[in-house]
């Protein structure tokens, strides 16, 4: 096995420990960002005269010659090597002889894996980014499409109030907005470039670690070398948004799951997003928003373990942190793969707009608005909340809603009840009386949609100044 180590040793080390020490098989993932830090590592060293012109030159036409090969599959990564920093320096030193030997000056591979940990890392918080705005785009346009159709809101699993299909899509939308708030802080936040913090403590060639830093589009070097090698703050806060990511998608697949029941019939699956059963021909089941559901415990099993893995680690660098790759990739790869198929999912579902509104006119979801026209009359609220509490007990008996009832019915009740109890009952009324922002009423939800149209229209990328 290639390595970058062995002058101390006298004998070779055990096949066994070889295969268990390699990281190869995982981190050949960072082949790009090996390769691009390692180019801004030689461009800075000739600049500080560390290398000659013609060093600096030959360095990197084997560098870009390495990366066109693999790019173009006439160059394999093999299990031959230790890890990907042994594959590209072994190449390079193979190609353009003893000269490439000089390409780890002033690194070590430490602050090398450091470096391309953070930017395969920066990349992927842009990826899920990018497919976050992807998904809330598809929701903004059920919202738009929506702001009329009532649906039941539910607390408890229980009927409460009706709501419109707006609002409540409106809710998983503010969600998102979070999630990608968090994705920006954690860019700014591990944004500082970690190459020439050397093993722990540095190094005595004259680096120009501002210079690198602005090449790799940092805003600048780390401030202290054993941070910067031992910091995966950044990976646990990525895999700490991706799991709330994953959270946020797994209510949105419960309540999916339900809608698609029989029993509520809300939401129509598209065959495309769907799978029948092997034995039961009337099945079409929503597999597709189950898996994200159950997925969502593997991308928290990622961030438990490199809580678990980091939280005994003493400074600077251990072997331990090595296990932060592979438990990340996947965890980034499923999160993304979820939200692809996720939209997917939405964008093509059928909304029963009719069955949705006679499910809010079931269950009582006026009983509220009912116990408010009660406190406009003069009723205290304590005593409207328990005449609305027997009236609905009364409908309950005779199997009605509260608007099914007579005049003689509800005034036998409460005789503050006049004819106008049948208009504010309404679903119609009930729903469009509600002009607080944030609240359902088809106006307020105007606003709301304009406000996160505004915010979908910004260029988050141009804020990260990328």
């Amino acid at each position: 096995m290639a390595q970058l180590w062995g002058g101390r040793f006298t004998k070779e080390t055990d096949r066994l420990v070889s295969d268990f020490n390699a990281s190869i098989a995982f981190d050949r993932k960072f082949f790009a960002q090996d390769i691009e830090g390692s180019i801004a590592h030689v461009v800075m060293l000739a600049k500080q005269g560390i290398l000659t012109k013609e060093e600096k030159d030959i360095i990197l036409k084997g560098l870009t010659g390495i990366r066109k090969d693999v790019d173009e599959g006439k160059l394999r990564i093999t299990d031959e090597y230790e890890d990907i920093h042994s594959f590209v320096e072994a190449n390079l030193i193979e190609r353009v002889g003893d000269v490439g030997k000089k390409l780890h000056t002033g690194r070590s591979r430490n602050d090398q894996v450091a470096l391309d940990m953070k930017l395969y890392t920066r990349l992927e918080v842009l990826s899920v980014d990018g497919l976050l705005k992807e998904l809330m785009q598809t929701l903004l346009r059920i919202m738009e499409e929506n702001t009329e159709t009532c649906m039941p809101g539910f607390t408890h699993m229980q009927k409460a109030q009706p709501v419109t299909l707006a609002h409540h899509t409106g809710a998983y939308f503010e969600m998102f907005k979070r999630d990608r708030s968090r994705l920006k802080d954690i860019y700014f936040r591990m944004n500082y470039c970690p190459l020439g913090a050397g093993a722990l403590a540095g190094t005595t060639y004259p680096l120009d670690r501002n210079y690198t830093a602005s090449l790799l589009g940092f805003e600048g070097p780390t401030l202290n070398s054993m941070d910067s090698v031992a910091d995966r703050d950044y990976v646990i806060e990525f895999l700490a948004a991706l799991s709330t990511i994953m959270m946020h998608l797994s209510r949105f697949c419960e309540e999916i799951i339900i809608w698609n029941s029989d029993e509520y019939r809300f939401v129509e699956i598209d065959d495309a997003y769907s799978t029948g059963s092997s034995i039961m021909p009337q099945k079409k089941n929503p597999d597709i928003a189950e898996l994200i559901r159950g997925k969502t415990g593997r991308v928290y099993g990622a961030l438990v373990a490199i809580l678990t893995t980091m939280k005994g680690l003493p400074l600077a660098y251990n072997k331990d942190m090595q296990e932060d790759k592979e438990l990340t990739f996947d965890a980034i790869d499923t999160a993304k793969g979820c939200l692809v198929l996720f939209e997917g999912m939405v964008r093509t579902m059928k909304f029963r707009k009719d069955v949705m509104e006679r499910s809010a006119m079931r269950g009582f979801t006026n009983a509220t608005d009912a116990a408010d026209y009660l406190v406009g009359r003069g009723v205290p609220f304590r005593d409207a909340h328990g005449i609305i509490g027997r009236l609905v007990l009364y409908c309950i008996d005779k199997q009605c809603g509260i608007e099914d009832l007579s005049m003689e019915e509800l005034k036998s009740i409460s005789p503050v009840f006049e004819e106008d109890i049948y208009d504010a009952v309404s679903l119609k009324t009930c729903v469009e009386k509600r002009l607080t922002l944030g609240a359902p009423g088809p106006e307020a939800m105007r606003q709301v949609i304009a406000i996160e149209r505004e915010y979908l229209e910004k260029d988050w990328q141009i804020e990260r100044s990328i």
